[in-house]
């Protein structure tokens, strides 16, 4: 697996779908006179990909593009009407998946690698690159060793190369209750402090014993904010306005 920093991206034509008719999307589309984030991984639906790769690249877009960057692309030897599913099945509503179907691309990347053994014909060796008007500056890519190994390719480690000194956003989870007007108030809360979020609402197989279990009570909505216990929106709208008075 090369190292092609300092080199131009493949010139390539991607044939996507989109609205229900075809498009024809060059390198140059997205590269040229824009700073792009690409990670490429094996395949779609697949368990790394869908647990981990996808979904923290799609968490972290929003300080990525703070950070300079106009878009994030993952990249796999996937049609475009596998990718297009992966994508709405993850909500990666921050990531721009586009599909290599013939290899083309990972092939110019010197990346396509033969995983005959597990049915999967051609497909990309794991990694990530940062490329600045179609000139890769920085590549992660990861060790060849048996497997699928994933090490350097993630989101973190790029927004770390980006700008080391960058903040994560905490993950966010609120417990709720169809219903429940305090849950409707923590969430407009969040919404107005521009924090994503996760709903959880109580029903099966997620019920109030799993919710006396992990926070102690019975009551929603309960907010998790980065592994801490907030609490209910009162406990919720004290911790944001002193959050706020931090800030300042």
């Amino acid at each position: 697996m090369d190292n092609r920093e300092g080199l131009r991206v493949p010139e390539v034509t991607f044939r996507v779908r989109r609205d229900n008719a075809w498009q024809s999307i060059s390198s140059d589309d997205i590269f040229t006179a824009r700073t792009v984030v690409v990670f490429a991984l094996p395949g779609a639906y697949t368990p790394t990909c869908s647990a981990s790769h996808l979904p923290r690249y799609n968490e972290l877009a929003p300080v990525l593009k703070a950070n300079g960057v106009d878009e994030i692309v993952c990249l796999s030897v996937n049609d475009t009407f596998v990718m297009n599913e992966w994508g709405k099945d993850q909500e990666a509503e921050n990531v721009t998946l586009l599909p290599d179907g013939n290899g083309e691309f990972t092939d110019g990347m010197g990346m396509l690698v033969d995983k005959s053994e597990l049915g999967f014909g051609k497909r990309s060796w794991r990694y990530s690159m940062l490329v600045r008007d179609g000139v890769i500056e920085k590549q992660f890519i990861e060790p060849e060793k048996p497997g699928d190994p994933f090490e350097v390719s993630d989101a973190d480690t790029m927004l770390n190369y980006i700008n080391a000194a960058a903040r994560p956003p905490e993950p966010v989870t609120l417990f709720t209750r169809r219903g429940c007007p305090h849950c409707a108030r923590a969430q407009d809360l969040l919404d107005q402090a521009g924090i994503a979020y996760e709903s959880i609402e109580l029903a099966r197989p997620v019920t109030s014993r799993s919710l006396r279990a992990v926070s102690g009570r019975n009551t929603t909505p309960q907010v998790f904010i980065g592994g801490h216990h907030i609490g209910g929106a009162d406990e919720l709208e004290r911790y944001l306005r002193t959050q706020q008075r931090s800030a300042a």
